[in-house]
């Protein structure tokens, strides 16, 4: 491509898709700069959301990714209807996001060693946790004790879904019941938290991992920041509900930067999951 026609290209783009405005520094970035440092700002190491494609790509070993249950989608149990129909909602987000839910699960490697994976998507309904994806990790852990695999799972949510009501909260205790059974077979879970990670998710599985990591910045807590001051009629500290507060209050056992996730996970299952190193086996992936 010649400069006159790259010109001409970049003339007719449109700002948003060149320019980037970090939410922690307020700077403006060329996009591609911030896309090749893994959406870390340049300027300032604020940790820009990821879409689910790109946490698999930055994560996982080229290639070896292998998606379970994508065929599983809700219903409308209880024909919730706010200011639009929740199928209405439902279309939006397929369409927005190209899945059914806002959870991808499956099995891949990192560095080389085998996992079963799980990254939620906030841009699906703001990553809210329904049925679907209850059941999704509940049978992703499950495949997991099965053959004998770590369980790494990056959470991104809002919390509970409220238009599945209260089969949308029974799904932190099916969930956990899961894990359950995975630690009963000595399998460990490594739960990474990223921006956000609330309500009924952060108070279920995103907490319970072996070991509990997160992103710099990230918000996690359950109850919104206003909720609780409205509460208990107190100034909560500036960094309150931030991953570097959770860390120094004993809600977190590390704090890893983007750009060492990866290589942090792939020491982890090396140490808590060893001789896990080796393909994927055919069986494993049956049925999925």
């Amino acid at each position: 491509m010649t400069s006159s026609t790259t010109e001409a290209v970049a003339a007719r783009a449109r700002p948003e898709e060149l320019w980037v405005k970090c939410p922690g520094c307020g700077q403006i970035a060329f996009r591609k700069e911030v896309e090749r440092n893994l959406n870390v700002c340049p300027k300032c190491g604020h940790h820009l959301r990821l879409t689910l494609e790109q946490r698999l790509a930055v994560t996982l070993d080229p290639g070896s990714w292998r998606e379970l249950f994508a065929d599983l989608a809700p219903g409308d149990p209880l024909g919730f209807a706010d200011a639009k129909p929740y199928p209405k909602r439902l279309e939006e987000a397929r369409r927005k996001t190209g899945r059914l839910d806002a959870v991808s699960v499956g099995l891949g490697r990192i560095e080389g060693r085998a996992l079963a994976l799980a990254v939620m998507d906030f841009g699906f309904m703001g990553g809210s946790m329904g049925t679907v994806v209850g059941e999704k990790l509940s049978r992703l852990f499950e495949r997991a004790a099965q053959a004998r695999l770590p369980v790494v799972i990056f959470s991104t949510s809002g919390g509970a879904r409220m238009q599945e009501g209260t089969l949308s909260l029974m799904q932190m205790a099916k969930v956990s019941c899961a894990i359950a059974r995975l630690r009963e077979r000595r399998l460990p879970y490594l739960s990474v938290l990223c921006d956000p990670t609330t309500g009924g998710v952060a108070a279920s599985f995103a907490m319970q991992g072996d070991l509990n990591l997160a992103e710099p910045g990230a918000l996690i807590g359950f109850a919104g920041r206003r909720v609780i001051e409205q509460t208990t009629h107190e100034r909560l500290p500036e960094n309150f509900q931030r991953a570097e507060f959770m860390l120094a209050h004993g809600m977190l056992d590390a704090i890893v930067p983007r750009h060492l996730m990866r290589s942090t996970l792939a020491r982890l299952l090396v140490l808590l999951a060893p001789g896990r190193r080796r393909a994927l086996a055919p069986t494993v992936l049956a049925g999925g």
